[in-house]
């Protein structure tokens, strides 16, 4: 993974301050403001019955035949929970109606959702936890999985086969197609092979294409291919992961196509907004039964024997006024798995860090959600001087700059630890809710 930064020794120019970023970016719009936002075409029907995100029936065979030894590989490059994910992936209903009414909420400049009293988005660190991928720690910046060079995606998957037969079937265009990696992969379960470690990395793109990175049908871009592979080489994807759904939100928000992460956007609002743990249940909840959170919810101090908040709200007119109508009650700001977490935050007011990824850089907004970061909010925080979605342009020398200043201001990033409970200042909550209302949607009818 080539990255010379030699070119670049010199410092990163000093932030210009706010008057910049007033500049730079127009005050935020209601979202029926925002021009070709689904917020306004209630009629739009686009999630449902997608085809990348249809079920897998090579899949779970394949997985079933993986040796010990490579499963151990996948284990120890922390992938445990992606491929328990994977396993269980045909299982799992994803349920549209909720995931198009929470997209309606997108707001595709501060990349946060907006509620009527405040501001959420999935946070680096909850996404971390939630699908159990090798956290960011502060002085592990150069570890950020991303590349500055064009990649060669025959380069990587030669380590899996050389035969040009075989890798002619696996690529095509700028994608890489995934049944015929697994078609490799139980040729040489079946065969009895001891290419554990090729195994192993076969298996990683497959299920990181299908958790973590679903693009196409059954297929993942050459961008994505290389964050996957350099899993194994103990680089840190959370910032891609969470890069790649913000951009799919913004997509979808934007009359696009949708792309990204499902799996970890229904955990966290399983958390947020579905539902709450009870310790004396003595029934499983039903509505559980076919969520990620009935596979992956132990480690999140989330039971079957839950209590499912939204277990009334059928169809996509009941979910959007659930939705619209979320007060900082209905929601649950500080999950448990959360508490005592360290939240990365940006350096200064104005100033939004950047999420790495091969695609695009996607300016990341934490501080806007201050209830989540467990700090008392005293002002609203301005916009910051980034565009919120730059597409990246790999073995570009502006490419290359604009990569080393996100790594840089994630080096120098503030910090706060989150609490179980955060003291309010009542006087703060009403002028930044009436900050908010310029934000927030016109309407909550559906």
């Amino acid at each position: 993974m080539k990255r010379n930064y030699s070119a670049f020794a010199e410092d990163i120019p000093a932030y210009s301050g706010p008057k910049a970023a007033r500049e730079t970016h127009a005050d935020l719009k209601q979202l029926s403001a925002i021009p070709g936002h689904i917020y306004t075409r209630p009629d739009l029907q686009i999630l449902p019955g997608q085809r990348r995100f249809s079920k897998m029936p090579w899949l779970v065979p394949m997985l079933e035949l993986l040796p010990p030894a490579s499963i151990s590989h996948l284990k120890e490059w922390g992938l445990s929970t992606i491929f328990v994910l994977a396993k269980n992936y045909n299982k799992l209903v994803h349920v549209w109606e909720s995931v198009t009414a929470m997209v309606e909420l997108w707001h595709p400049q501060t990349n946060s959702f907006i509620f009527p009293e405040f501001e959420a988005t999935i946070l680096l660190e909850e996404l971390e936890i939630m699908l159990g991928l090798p956290r960011y720690q502060r002085g592990e910046e150069s570890a950020l999985s991303y590349t500055v060079e064009q990649i060669n995606s025959w380069s990587i998957l030669a380590y899996i086969t050389t035969k040009k037969n075989d890798l002619y079937s696996m690529t095509s265009g700028m994608h890489v197609h995934l049944l015929p990696i697994a078609q490799w992969i139980t040729s040489q379960c079946k065969r009895k092979t001891t290419n554990y470690t090729a195994i192993a990395k076969a298996a990683a793109i497959c299920i990181c294409g299908v958790i973590l990175f679903p693009e196409a049908d059954g297929a993942i871009s050459f961008g994505n291919l290389s964050i996957i592979d350099s899993i194994s080489e103990g680089m840190k994807n959370g910032q891609a992961v969470l890069g790649f759904l913000y951009a799919g939100l913004t997509s979808e928000a934007l009359e696009g196509s949708f792309y990204g992460s499902v799996v970890a956007l229904e955990l966290w609002m399983g958390m947020h907004i579905q539902f709450r743990a009870v310790e004396d249940l003595t029934m499983e909840c039903k509505t559980m039964l076919n969520h990620p959170l009935a596979y992956v919810g132990g480690r999140l101090h989330m039971s079957p024997r839950a209590w499912c908040k939204t277990a009334q709200v059928k169809g996509i007119h009941a979910w959007r006024q659930n939705l619209r109508s979320l007060t900082v009650a209905d929601f649950d700001m500080r999950p448990r798995f959360m508490h005592g977490r360290t939240i990365h935050l940006p350096q200064r007011t104005g100033l939004a860090l950047r999420l790495l990824g091969n695609g695009v850089l996607v300016s990341y907004n934490p501080d806007r959600c201050h209830l989540q970061c467990g700090a008392a909010r005293m002002v609203v925080p301005l916009l910051s001087h980034f565009p919120p979605i730059q597409e990246r342009k790999r073995g570009d020398t502006q490419d290359e700059r604009d990569m080393h200043s996100a790594v840089v201001h994630w080096e120098g990033c503030a910090t706060s630890a989150i609490q179980a409970e955060v003291e309010e200042d009542d006087e703060a909550i009403a002028e930044y809710i009436e900050a908010l209302k310029k934000l927030q949607p016109a309407g909550r009818d559906a």
